[in-house]
């Protein structure tokens, strides 16, 4: 009797754990059905969303020739023309152009800028980028840094950025060679009391610095002009707003 009971249980624990197995197995299938039915190529496409609008765009490529300005927008497309000029910079009595892009979407995002040189058959050539010689155009709290021009005169591009009445950069850079060399910059910088303007030039291998006492009626002024290292400050490794921290060749 004993030996019935045993083999009784033994057959009904053998078909409950055959039971389960069995479930296991199919909860299995469905799960594993559900996760190869996602949609790959859609999150594929959110993540390269994010990344490319969640900070600089990475591996960014500019044709090296062109007919015209939207020739030489990049892949990705994420950039658009804010500003250009047209000029003769390198002294060859044809029309060049340089042109500032921005981010579409994202304007706290560095501007590249381009200098397009112009060919005998009319066609251009990419000859100069920075990323950094213009700053972002608005600050991470929304606020607009600068009013910008940029203009081609006497084979010189010049840059301005107006911040307010004592917040200001002009600057100039020529070409020596095949290098385009910044050749001036005068920054206005004020406080309380006082106006600072310091000055660059690099053709007389000098710095000025003049302040103003704006506390006084007669606002009395004192100057300092002192030498400087005559050295390269190359378009694309010079950031006009970092000029005088000592960081403009940053990338």
């Amino acid at each position: 009797m004993r030996k019935q009971v045993f083999f009784i249980l033994s057959i009904s624990l053998a078909l409950t754990i055959l039971s389960c197995n069995k479930k296991e197995t199919i909860s299995a299938k469905k799960n594993t059905s559900v996760i190869d039915s996602l949609p790959e190529h859609d999150c594929t496409g959110e993540e390269e969303y994010e990344e490319s609008t969640s900070g600089e765009p990475d591996n960014v490529t500019y044709p090296e020739t062109g007919n015209k300005i939207a020739d030489f927008l990049p892949k990705p497309d994420v950039y658009e023309v804010q500003y250009k000029a047209e000029g003769d910079l390198n002294n060859d009595n044809l029309p060049d152009i340089a042109v500032v892009l921005k981010h579409k979407e994202n304007y706290t995002l560095k501007r590249p800028m381009l200098i397009l040189l112009q060919n005998a058959d009319k066609s251009y050539r990419l000859d100069k980028i920075s990323n950094i010689v213009m700053p972002p155009e608005y600050n991470e709290n929304d606020f607009k840094m600068y009013t910008e021009t940029i203009s081609i005169e006497k084979e010189e591009l010049r840059i301005y950025l107006f911040g307010g009445p004592h917040n200001a950069i002009s600057s100039t850079f020529k070409y020596i060679e095949k290098d385009l060399v910044l050749n001036a910059l005068t920054a206005y910088s004020g406080g309380a009391g006082s106006i600072v303007e310091m000055s660059y030039d690099f053709e007389k291998s000098e710095s000025t610095t003049k302040e103003t006492n704006t506390m006084e009626e007669n606002m009395p002024s004192t100057s300092e002009t002192f030498p400087v290292k005559k050295e390269l400050h190359i378009f694309e490794d010079t950031a006009l707003t970092e000029f005088y921290n000592g960081d403009s060749d940053e990338s």
